[in-house]
């Protein structure tokens, strides 16, 4: 099957298998390697993408199903050397350890913060409740959210 998927702002095209997962078609086709897979089983959130403007976990989407749509990846974030708000906002506040659950945070970030710009820490957490980190005990993640919103960051 023949798809076009517009990739952080770059029509994208391939001839993929019918079965093809969006996060395989982004990691093998188009050679973006940020969204990582971690479960295969929508549990872990590694792989979370912007579909449209949504935040999707894309080890559940098929590629077929994005075709003719946008996607963003934790690549397309920034603007240049840039960073975006959330990416500096995770580097400021430590909001990682190792590193693998932090491209799928960021993007569930960037789709919380449509959503809510100004979330309480709680809001924050509940909003990442589908995204696993084994390293953090997520406070500095919170807190990322929190920085990345324009709030004072105060625990």
């Amino acid at each position: 099957m023949r798809v076009s998927i517009e990739v952080n702002g770059k029509t994208t095209a391939g001839e993929v298998p019918d079965r093809t997962l969006l996060v395989h078609y982004l990691r093998d086709t188009v050679e973006l390697t940020g969204t990582n897979i971690g479960c295969d089983t929508t549990s872990c959130g590694a792989c979370t993408v912007l579909l449209d403007g949504e935040s999707v976990k894309s080890c559940t989407v098929l590629a077929a199903q994005a075709d003719g749509h946008e996607v963003t990846t934790v690549e397309g974030l920034a603007t240049g050397e840039e960073l975006h708000p959330v990416q500096r906002a995770f580097r400021e506040q430590h909001g990682l350890q190792c590193g693998f659950c932090t491209p799928g945070m960021m993007m569930a970030t960037v789709s919380l913060l449509k959503e809510n710009p100004k979330p309480t820490r709680q809001e924050a957490r509940a909003a990442l409740e589908g995204n696993l980190c084994r390293c953090t005990g997520y406070h500095n993640i919170v807190s990322a959210v929190i920085e990345a919103s324009g709030q004072e960051v105060t625990e």
